[in-house]
């Protein structure tokens, strides 16, 4: 018999193979998001306009990773970065009109897929299931982003892809 932690370790790798495939899945347009632009593009929207440096220890990245990642957002016309009329030596970043409208498009593509995967599921294991991954998430970065307080950290998404730079 499999103990509980070696099977949350084992449908962990197994979902962590699964993540791609369903990010493929849901993109639209002409736009490639990699995940990466995808978390930011998400904070951006559930949060409003962020100062770079804030997004890089959200996301615990180098500045100069964070702002690789901007750059892409902006040339492709998703995001704006403004001068922070506070401090002039920083920018701020907001979503584009488009940057919206893709957002709203990818996030509507991956929670219908998210419904086809769950169908079958009744109402309360979904209600379930999204209450323990959001524990997990908190716990996660608890322990590795060095919160006191969990209360601080609900709700941000975690990257689980082995990647670095902001999940999907």
């Amino acid at each position: 018999m499999v103990g509980a932690d070696e099977q949350i370790e084992q449908q962990l790798t197994l979902l962590l193979r699964r993540v791609q495939p369903i990010h493929l899945s849901t993109r639209g347009r002409d736009v490639n998001l990699e995940r990466s632009a995808y978390g930011i593009m998400c904070k951006l929207a559930d949060e409003g306009p962020q100062r770079l440096g804030v997004l890089a220890t959200s996301f615990r990245l180098d500045p100069s990773t964070i702002t690789r990642q901007v750059q892409s957002l902006v040339s492709l016309g998703l995001a704006s970065r403004e001068v922070d009329p506070s401090d002039r030596r920083a920018s701020i970043l907001d979503l584009s009109d488009t940057g919206r409208e893709v957002l709203t498009e990818t996030r509507t593509r991956r929670r219908k897929r998210l419904r086809e995967a769950l169908a079958d599921w009744p109402e309360e294991d979904r209600d379930a299931f999204g209450r323990l991954l959001e524990k997990f998430n908190t716990s996660v970065e608890v322990m590795f982003g060095g919160q006191d307080d969990p209360d601080d950290v609900v709700g941000r998404e975690q990257d689980v892809s082995g990647e670095r730079g902001p999940a999907t």
